[in-house]
């Protein structure tokens, strides 16, 4: 093994920052729920091997945790989960249990957590999520497993009395948003079809509760329409892209429509969770909104006028995760130096209230300083990318090129976000930049952006990401002897094509990553075991051998350090195993870890820091000089 970099040497700078603090931090609070002066919301404890409670804050602002150990607050529903409690007024927690999937109640009075749903039946797992309460029931997305293989998808009713689940609506693959109207009188709801995505076509459907076949009111293959919210019994508030854009309209039941507020910015965001909320009913009838390009700012609209005001706060970017009471909104904020945190923000008064912070772990000075670049990409295209420099106050500055690491995230339709990010600056304060890069196909930067990936994965990103490292070079930015890629779940699998297909990366790490199409599609979950069809095309072995990179190996001569999750229901370990064992074959330096109990992402402290540990001696390795 080489010898590691002497202190001071860039990947080798002394820090402060340790693989306990990173995991720490990440403690991701999420789908905040807020009545009056109370607030709840989702949080995960690494320590506690990766499971999710929930966290209520009271009138009094005293902080305590629902539900301690075993519960762990997470739905399977579609394997990324998303939403997974509610609030009942009046009777309690309602919450998706990660062990058995059944909803339970956690009473208002106290007492132990109480089951909702049956047990599943013998070869048949039945899972929740997306859980609204209407009328002393709990409306939400049901998804069921039978032992064939098959996966079906409804939306139910579940009593809070414990009486019989209902079904409601089936017919679709895939449903989401379920949300009654304030009459009782409607049920509205997205749903969609395989091939398609949630951010590629869907449908805005309502049914008369009292009978009668569903309706489509919008939406469609090519069109995305998110988040419907009910403005009265014959209105409806929701997010759709036809424009280009997602932007908020209003539909009657009659059919008429009208934009609210037509703009060149997105009003939502990709996302294979359920459960998102990138706008919010106050309680005036004015909206709550989150609105930008990249990153997202909090405002308030105010749909009879149009008027759209942005409110003053202290973060740069939010989560699409508000909810709503009267005046309050709460939601999940973040700046280049605030990590995520838990907010409400009172619309009449502006007052700016932080209920939670992740714990940051190590001082500011420590902290990279974020800067959105546009990156003139092949053919002129623009590449959106964030630069985080090296950042070390106990090491004077060269000004000369450093080593970098590309990151490619994940979806491939997710984005990177300037948040404060306790991962970045574990490399940043030794000495190795990052450049977080929204390849084409990436969310924030409208339809066309996102379409640009359509039938080009594999070839599109990697590109972007090419182009992004030889930026780096060109503005002096990177030593063009160390520059290294790094990806998770779809970024896995750019960053290992991106190593076939150019000689600009000295090393590349794959988390998570799918390294072969036909492997993929024939055993991934029913989610997404037809989106290569968008992002590819119809199976077709000269194509997919073009693209995947396990058809590529011919092409790369870099080092390659691989980990996965024995237990990924998305991307099979077998496909980072057979990535592994042809490189070795081939003779390319190629190192594998793979975790026990891990699923698609690694949840536990101990997994977590060991891939930290293992991330940056790899690159120490590589870029030793």
């Amino acid at each position: 093994m080489p010898p590691k970099p002497a202190p001071g040497r860039p990947g080798a700078w002394p820090s402060p920052i340790s693989t306990a603090d990173v995991v720490r931090a990440a403690t991701r609070p999420g789908h905040p729920s807020v009545a009056g002066a109370l607030t709840w919301w989702e949080e995960d404890r690494p320590a506690e091997g990766g499971r999710r409670t929930v966290v209520h804050v009271a009138a009094d602002g005293t902080r305590r945790e629902l539900l301690p150990a075993p519960w762990d607050v997470r739905t399977r529903v579609h394997e990324y989960g998303g939403r997974s409690h509610v609030v009942a007024p009046g009777a309690g927690l309602v919450f998706a249990n990660h062990a058995d999937q059944r909803l339970y109640l956690l009473p208002d009075g106290g007492g132990d957590p109480r089951p909702l749903t049956p047990e599943p039946e013998v070869e048949c797992g039945l899972r929740y999520a997306d859980p609204v309460v209407r009328d002393g029931e709990i409306w939400c997305v049901q998804e069921r497993h039978t032992g064939d293989g098959k996966v079906t998808r409804s939306i139910v009713s579940v009593p809070l009395d414990g009486g019989e689940v209902r079904h409601r609506v089936g017919g679709h693959d895939f449903f989401a948003s379920p949300v009654v109207s304030p009459g009782g009188t409607h049920l509205a709801y997205v749903c969609w079809d395989h091939p398609s995505m949630p951010w590629t076509g869907t449908e805005l459907r309502v049914v008369r509760l009292s009978g009668g076949d569903p309706v489509c009111v919008r939406g469609g293959r090519d069109e995305s329409v998110l988040a419907p919210r009910w403005k009265d019994d014959g209105t409806l508030y929701f997010v759709t892209d036809r424009s280009g854009w997602w932007n908020l309209e209003e539909i009657t039941l009659t059919g008429g429509s009208r934009a609210l507020y037509p703009a060149g910015e997105e009003f939502g965001e990709a996302s294979g969770e359920l459960g998102g909320a990138p706008y919010a009913v106050l309680g005036d009838g004015r909206l709550a909104v989150l609105r930008g390009r990249g990153e997202l700012r909090l405002g308030v609209l105010d749909p009879a006028t149009g008027t759209l005001t942005d409110l003053a706060t202290p973060f740069d970017g939010w989560l699409p995760c508000l909810a709503a009471d009267g005046a309050t909104v709460c939601g999940v904020a973040y700046g280049p130096a605030l990590p995520r945190s838990v907010v409400r923000v009172d619309v009449t008064t502006g007052r700016v209230e932080t209920l939670r912070r992740e714990p940051v772990g190590a001082p500011a000075a420590y902290m990279p300083v974020p800067r959105p670049v546009e990156i003139t990409g092949p053919d002129g295209r623009v590449v959106h990318a964030i630069v985080y420099p090296p950042a070390n106050p106990a090491v004077p500055a060269t000004g000369g090129p450093a080593p970098y690491v590309v990151f490619a995230h994940g979806g491939p339709a997710a984005r990177a976000i300037g948040a404060l990010d306790p991962h970045k600056a574990f490399l940043t304060s030794r000495g190795i930049g990052v450049l977080d890069v929204n390849y084409g196909g990436s969310t924030g930067y409208g339809r066309a952006y996102r379409d640009r990936l359509r039938g080009r994965w594999g070839a599109g990103d990697v590109e972007d990401v090419v182009a992004a490292a030889e930026w780096l070079v060109t503005e002096g930015l990177a030593d063009p002897e160390r520059v290294a890629i790094r990806g998770r779940g779809a970024g896995g699998w750019t960053a290992m094509a991106a190593c076939c297909a150019s000689g600009v990366f000295r090393g590349g790490v794959s988390v998570s990553g799918a390294g072969a199409l036909k492997a993929f599609t024939g055993s991934t979950h029913d989610f997404e075991s037809r989106y290569v069809e968008w992002l590819v095309g119809p199976p077709d072995p000269l194509l997919y051998a073009s693209r995947e990179p396990m058809s590529r190996l011919a092409g790369l001569r870099c080092p390659m350090l691989l980990m996965h999750g024995r237990n990924d229901p998305v991307v099979p370990a077998a496909q980072a195993e057979a990535v592994v064992s042809a490189l070795t074959e081939r003779g390319v330096p190629c190192a594998y870890l793979s975790f026990d109990g891990e699923g698609h992402e690694f949840r536990r402290a101990e997994t977590r820091s060991a891939v930290l540990a293992a991330e940056l001696a790899f690159y120490q390795q590589i870029f030793r000089s």
